[in-house]
């Protein structure tokens, strides 16, 4: 399976220290080592990075470790190939505009038999089983809203689409259009909040520590979301069974 990272914020913020572990899980913690990807919203843009090659030795994710981009929504995949070939069309984030907006998706899981009918203008351009399932939740969405909905309203339509997938295997995604990060857990997905008073944290893949209390404002709220827990001294919180939850300025909203 692959690896997911997301992180969403009140203000924006790197995620250098999180990648930095994360990207060792590409071959030397981990052997995902199939391609990797990641996407940054600034305003309405996204900065989009992808390699086939595996993020702990690629020059691409060399260069994430080494200028930290500051977003209020990232997302990051580590990939281990389960449908389609090793190859820059089959490395996730995958991204897509709707509504005059860029959504970013990446998935963790294999389903079996998801082919639905895909009608709109949403294709894939890969040949994975992720960016077909990412295309038919746009086009649900197109179809689902006359205009542009508010986050609440999208949390609905979303867990109503995650339900219909979930069942065709395992189906762990984020999703985030820049306003908000959406999280979906099959098996395996943890989130942990950060807010004042912030203090030394310690990476699990990597002999790394940072004390955020010198790197952020008493203001600042972080949230980082991961297949599996990023340090070893905070306390991660695992996502129920088939839950959907929304983050929006550092903070999971109740919906």
């Amino acid at each position: 399976m692959c690896q997911l990272l997301g992180m969403n914020c009140n203000t924006p913020t790197d995620v250098t220290f999180s990648f930095t572990g994360f990207a060792q899980r590409a071959g030397h913690t981990g052997d995902h080592c199939d391609g990797w990807g990641i996407a940054f919203f600034e305003d309405k843009g996204v900065r989009h990075f992808v390699d086939h090659e595996r993020a702990v030795d690629s020059p691409i994710a060399e260069l994430i470790r080494r200028y930290p981009i500051k977003s209020c929504n990232v997302i990051s995949h580590i990939r281990k190939a389960t449908q389609g070939v090793v190859g820059l069309q089959n490395c996730h984030p995958f991204v897509r505009e709707l509504w005059g907006r860029y959504w970013v998706f990446a998935h963790n899981g294999d389903l079996k038999d998801f082919r639905p009918r895909l009608h709109s203008h949403f294709r894939p351009v890969g040949t994975t089983d992720s960016e077909h399932a990412f295309c038919w939740i746009m086009q649900e969405l197109a179809k689902s809203h006359a205009g542009v909905p508010s986050i609440a309203e999208l949390t609905i339509t979303l867990r109503d689409l995650a339900a219909r997938i979930a069942p065709y295997g395992t189906f762990n995604f984020l999703l985030s259009n820049g306003q908000a990060l959406w999280a979906h857990a099959s098996t395996h997905l943890y989130y942990v909040e950060r807010r004042h008073p912030f203090g030394h944290v310690h990476l699990s893949d990597e002999d790394l520590s940072l004390d955020f209390s010198q790197e952020t404002q008493e203001t600042d709220e972080v949230v980082v979301i991961a297949t599996s827990p990023l340090t070893t001294n905070e306390v991660w919180t695992a996502f129920a069974h088939g839950e959907l939850v929304v983050f929006a300025d550092g903070r999971r909203l109740t919906t």
